[in-house]
């Protein structure tokens, strides 16, 4: 597994290993980036950024469209590797790898118009979407290549150039996925290089690189911030979630329950948008949790490859350790595990869903972002103090709210602070509606025409008339 650095295949001079998490065996190596091999990476990015950006529109949007033909065309290959290293069930990884195609193809659909402010006898403005240079993209190990192509994608059509930097968890995919489409991608356009924290400095702080695109924790949110400040870089930060759903007095508990599941645990509770707590209304409280719990002792762990596998292990150790110590967290604040939280005998970093009742709004597992699967589940008894408790959270990434009533849950689900909001849904991404966090939870956004303009810097053009 090679990086691609100015069209070509790069080995590098060091290596490290992958780990595969159900197995806890090595995978295979990949090329740790070095210094001088970043410099490489951006000098290409720079030297094709000029002839990229001149390039015809129509020609960059085919440009994308073929790409999605490609991935499409390498999906088994491909999503055998992403399992491989991130865990996750053969269908689900073959699902991120067509929604990725899905994206580049909804993204080729998209234009940078000229607008056309003011026009009249006196003077004609317009204004102009320009792209801004050189763009380091940093993506997570939950879904590593779909959250590629999320910011790649509408980077190189708005005219940029691309050095994309995948997790040290999962870098084999994206790595695969650029070898593959350096073949129809001109050199320098994108180049992907793999390593760990230490890279991720180096491209943050490097001064030729004037937009940063991140996907991660807050913590590295913060940090990449504060490198992007002293070049005033721009930055599109999607950070951490801890998203509430309120679930109301008037569901039927059995079908939303299910759907609140769903939504908790998909990708084993590993997504920024899923949901981490719940707020169930006194009257039916009781019961829900017990289909919860019903729910949670059914689910099939396992290796991604197995065929009747529906949940993966957590992705990494740090991750693992992170959420067996939010769970000791739970019961020391007083929690009652309803059931599983238990690591699970054999290879492999996982642990059994977990449904945890009878903690306060200030435990651990309520306040922080579990990204795991755990759920914590809260009763009220006053929708206002459900919202208000719900809000009461330095993050605000989604939320939700369920009824009966679809207009009783669009009144809740419009109070919630927070950049996504659900009505009798949650954790439903398409790519034309832009994610953009509240509080910690971000800044800027992705997907949809302003995920695009995320990409540009404005140019008013104003030219008098007479």
């Amino acid at each position: 597994m090679q990086m691609l650095i100015n069209g070509k295949g790069v080995s590098g001079t060091r290596s490290f290993a992958v780990e595969n998490p159900a197995t806890n065996a090595v995978v295979t190596e990949v090329p740790d980036c070095s210094a001088a091999e970043l410099d490489a990476a951006v000098g290409a990015a720079q030297q094709a950024f000029p002839i990229w950006s001149a390039t015809p529109h129509a020609e960059r949007q085919q440009l994308l469209l073929d790409c999605a033909d490609i991935l499409v065309a390498n999906l088994d290959e491909l999503a055998a590797l992403l399992v491989s290293e991130q865990g996750k069930p053969l269908a689900k990884a073959k699902r991120e790898l067509m929604g990725s195609a899905a994206w580049l193809r909804y993204t080729a659909t998209l234009e940078l118009p000229v607008e056309t402010i003011r026009d009249d006898e006196m003077v004609r403005v317009e204004l102009h979407h320009k792209p801004l240079g050189v763009v380091g993209a940093i993506v997570p190990w939950n879904y590593p290549v779909i959250s590629a192509v999320g910011k790649f994608a509408p980077a190189m059509l708005a005219g940029n150039t691309v050095v994309l930097k995948p997790s040290p968890f999962t870098p084999l995919a994206t790595l695969r996925l650029g070898e593959l489409l350096a073949e129809r991608i001109p050199a320098g356009v994108l180049n992907i290089v793999s390593g760990g924290d230490e890279l991720g400095r180096l491209i943050t702080a490097h001064p030729a690189i004037r937009k940063l695109s991140l996907t991660g924790s807050v913590a590295a949110g913060r940090s990449v911030a504060a490198a992007a400040a002293q070049d005033l870089k721009r930055i599109t930060l999607e950070l951490g979630g801890n998203d509430a759903a309120i679930v109301l007095d008037d569901v039927d508990v059995k079908t939303v329950a299910q759907r609140i599941f769903t939504a908790a645990f998909e990708n084993t509770g590993q997504v920024c948008t899923a949901i981490k707590r719940v707020y169930v209304h006194d009257s039916i409280h009781d019961a829900f949790v017990d289909e919860l719990v019903a729910l949670a002792g059914a689910a099939r762990l396992g290796d991604g490859m197995a065929d009747d596998t529906e949940y993966g292990p957590i992705n990494n150790r740090p991750q693992y350790e992170r959420v067996l110590e939010l769970i000791e967290s739970a019961k020391a604040d007083g929690g009652t595990i309803r059931c599983g939280g238990e690591r699970v005998d054999g290879p492999g970093y996982f642990i059994t869903p977990a449904i945890v009742t009878g903690l306060s709004d200030a435990a651990r597992l309520v306040v922080e972002e579990q990204f795991g699967p755990v759920l914590p589940v809260l009763r009220y008894s006053d929708v206002d103090d459900a919202i208000a408790r719900a809000n009461d959270s330095l993050l605000g990434l989604g939320g939700s709210a369920w009824s009966a009533d679809a207009a009783r849950a669009a009144a809740v689900a419009d109070r919630l602070v927070c950049g996504m909001s659900w009505v009798n849904a949650h954790l439903m991404i398409v790519p034309q509606a832009p994610i953009s966090g509240q509080k910690l939870s971000g800044i800027g956004a992705e997907n949809g025409v302003a995920g695009l303009h995320a990409f540009t810097r404005l140019q008013t053009r104003i030219t008098p008339k007479g």
